[in-house]
């Protein structure tokens, strides 16, 4: 968890908490860091987009919407650069830190807001985190590598012959029995 929030997605909610029923869409953009996988991650100094709609109701602020980044990784079959974006729709509730609010399922997850603060960071980081792919595919068809020669099978073709199966060596023994006699 960063020290500090960014200021890029903090949004003040004083005035929407005064009056339970109160929307307001909130748009924010900012880099989140250290935002991946293993093999999937948002680019460094990529931005993150968070279009929000925040309603208040009695006891907090409920925040209904879309998340955006772009991500970059590895094809799991060829080892070869891939790209893409994800979108998460979220609707997460935000409620004072200083209230002493239990919610009614402890289990819940809820994100605490500070001083009239609600920091969308957090529920940007998560909902981002969430949707990356967790193995991705250059494309459908990807032919991988070679597991002989290590080619990229989907750039050149290599000679190599299939590594021969040990379940099949009895009847490969009578194949070789046959084709001899």
């Amino acid at each position: 968890m960063p020290a500090s929030p960014s200021p890029s997605f903090l949004v003040h909610a004083a005035a929407l908490r005064r009056v339970p029923g109160t929307t307001r869409l909130e748009q924010r953009r900012g880099v989140i860091e250290d935002l991946g996988t293993v093999s999937v991650a948002v680019p460094e100094g990529a931005e993150v987009d968070a279009e929000v709609t925040l309603s208040s109701y009695p006891g907090g602020i409920t925040a209904t919407g879309t998340v955006s980044a772009p991500w970059q990784g590895e094809c799991r079959r060829c080892g070869g650069v891939v790209t893409g974006e994800v979108q998460a729709s979220v609707r997460e509730r935000y409620v004072p830190a200083d209230a002493g609010i239990v919610p009614v399922d402890p289990e819940a997850d809820v994100y605490l807001m500070t001083d009239d603060l609600l920091d969308l960071e957090p529920l940007a980081r998560d909902a981002v985190l969430l949707e990356l792919p967790l193995a991705p595919l250059c494309s459908d068809d990807c032919l991988g590598l070679c597991p002989v020669c290590g080619a990229n099978r989907n750039l050149e073709t290599c000679a190599c012959a299939p590594p021969a199966d040990p379940r099949w060596s009895a009847l490969d023994a009578l194949r070789e029995v046959e084709g001899g006699g």
